[in-house]
């Protein structure tokens, strides 16, 4: 069953029992919670709050779709058998039509008979936080096969929350065929308060989600994603070796990205939704470069695959964008590979003068390397890198008299290093801000570091945070940083500065007078604080921020490390 048989059979299903067939939503979201559309259910989120009429404007209470998505979280996960970014959700939706009863049988119906599939198992929430168990669904399931297989779990697995931190919300249950969650059905019965307070819904709702890419993995009986019908012509289009496997699928999933973004109207730049475009697209092209193949025919394939589908990827608009950006990146990206094809292997010596000299990250430099870089790891990279900084204070102390440079909360080897740190730590400035804005106000800072490459910051929270709370946080760091605030200070005592609202979280001793940073204008004001500066002058300085990993450092204690661009 090919890809687009299996697109026919989910639409007509769903047609044949009253869902009205909705059209994929672009990947730029009118949710401003989200930096794109990751689910089915963003374009129907005012139909399950009562903001919108479904009956007015689909003529039903029932609708299907197939919703293109993206997610930015697992960008650097991508090459193994399972990460994408850009990906395809079959999902029905009922607001209030229909409830837990219906979908579950719609679910079984369409797996077990249309597709032709065995459920190995299902699950269901357990109950947790108050939230009680439930078990309706386990009886709906028991009712339709007695012998099927249905697990327990907590909030975590089973309870889909709202994308930010506000909106409807409920248990799931989800479907596994040959080991893999192929379908999650989320009964929307609360609304969650930007608190986390669970409101119940006048009208529960239905919003379930089915990848493509795993449906047609089990249905076409392939071992993997790449291997389905949706990849094979653009793997086949990619003419690296079969030993770089894990390269054509990075080109592959990059290509396809790219592609749906620039048709949406995404351009490459170094802001929000571009800075991923621009990400996706370099990464794609340095490895076809790295290959020897300079050609878009990756891109084109994509073009061709999907254009019957989707008749907005326009091969006019799309390949002159491609292929402005890669000439733009492309004179720089092919000498650092000419430089590495003449070594026999990439240790971290030679891969600090590849990024020295070129540009190369880290990452880039391992992602491309292949065999060559076997020996090379971050540890010894951050070892070379700390030795350049160690020469270059060394140099500014002889230069400086054996002062070196030492601005406010700072220090650095020379002028440029100061700067990227200035920007850095403004940066964290505004991600505290962000941070407090989406997670709430109990969040405290707990630490901070800065080097020069990137800003680490620690924060009070209980858990990890969502790929949609990222995306937001980086959002409204990224737009306060359009905006171009002002950046100024003014000393006071602490008393007075903790009176005028001044944060001050991190566990210091503070001095009788202080620094009060403050970023904004005379009509808002977005973050005031304490702190020994320096600062840029202006947030357009820092030009772009992107949060890289968060992660836990103790109980109740999250870190998140970000970069500038």
């Amino acid at each position: 069953m090919t890809h687009t048989e299996i697109r026919e059979k989910f639409l007509n299903f769903f047609k044949e029992r009253g869902h009205t067939i909705v059209p994929s939503s672009s990947l730029l979201p009118t949710d401003p919670s989200v930096l794109f559309t990751t689910a089915g259910m963003q374009q129907f989120k005012p139909y399950y709050t009562g903001q919108a009429d479904a009956m007015k404007d689909f003529g039903s209470l029932n609708t299907a779709s197939i919703q293109k998505s993206m997610r930015t979280s697992d960008i650097d996960e991508v090459g193994d058998e399972s990460h994408l970014t850009f990906f395809e959700m079959l999902g029905n939706f009922s607001f209030g039509g229909y409830f837990k009863k219906e979908a579950i049988q719609y679910a079984h119906e369409f797996i077990t008979k249309e597709m032709g599939l065995e459920i190995d198992y299902v699950s269901v929430f357990a109950g947790e936080d108050k939230v009680p168990e439930d078990t309706e669904s386990q009886e709906i399931w028991k009712g339709i096969d007695h012998n099927i297989t249905i697990k327990k779990f907590g909030r975590a697995d089973n309870f889909w929350g709202p994308t930010g931190n506000e909106g409807p919300c409920g248990p799931t249950s989800e479907i596994y065929v040959k080991g893999l969650e192929v379908w999650n059905l989320v009964f929307n019965e609360f609304y969650q308060h930007p608190d986390g307070r669970l409101e119940p819904l006048k009208t529960p709702g239905i919003d379930t989600g089915m990848g493509l890419e795993r449906l047609a993995m089990v249905v076409q009986q392939k071992e993997n994603i790449f291997e389905t019908d949706l990849f094979t012509g653009l793997i086949d289009n990619t003419f690296l070796n079969s030993q770089e496997l894990r390269n054509k699928r990075i080109i592959a999933d990059h290509a396809r990205a790219s592609v749906f973004l620039i048709a949406d109207g995404v351009i490459p730049s170094n802001k929000e939704q571009g800075y991923i475009l621009r990400r996706l697209m370099r990464r794609a092209l340095v490895h076809l470069s790295s290959a020897g193949q300079n050609d878009l025919s990756p891109f084109e394939a994509v073009i061709k695959n999907y254009q019957g589908i989707y008749p907005n990827l326009n091969v006019d608009l799309i390949i002159p964008t491609i292929k402005a950006e890669a000439d733009k990146f492309g004179r720089t990206i092919n000498q650092g590979i000419k430089e590495l094809s003449k070594l026999s292997k990439l240790d971290a010596s030679a891969a600090f003068r590849l990024y020295e000299s070129y540009g190369l990250p880290f990452e880039l430099l391992k992602d491309i390397a292949g065999s060559k870089a076997e020996v090379l790891t971050r540890e010894d990279f951050d070892v070379e890198f700390k030795k350049h900084q160690e020469k270059s204070r060394a140099g500014a102390e002889k230069k400086f008299g054996g002062h070196g440079m030492v601005a406010g909360d700072l220090t650095a080897a020379n002028e440029e290093e100061l700067k990227i740190k200035t920007r850095l730590h403004t940066a964290t400035h505004l991600l505290h801000t962000a941070l407090r804005q989406v997670l709430g106000n109990d969040v405290k800072q707990a630490g901070s570091d800065i080097t020069a490459e990137r800003l680490r910051f620690d924060f009070s929270f209980p858990r990890k945070l969502t790929t949609e709370e990222i995306e937001k946080i980086e959002a409204i760091a990224n737009t306060a940083v359009e905006k171009d605030y002002p950046v100024k200070f003014e000393e006071m005592n602490l008393d007075d500065a903790i009176k005028a609202g001044a944060l001050a979280f991190f566990k210091l001793k503070y001095p009788e007078r202080v620094k009060v940073y403050t970023i904004g204008n005379d009509s808002e004001v977005y973050s005031k604080e304490i702190c020994g500066g320096p600062h840029v002058t202006h947030t357009n300085e820092i030009s772009h921020i992107t949060i890289k990993k968060d992660e836990a450092v103790s109980a109740g204690v999250r870190r998140i490390r970000a970069i500038v661009s």
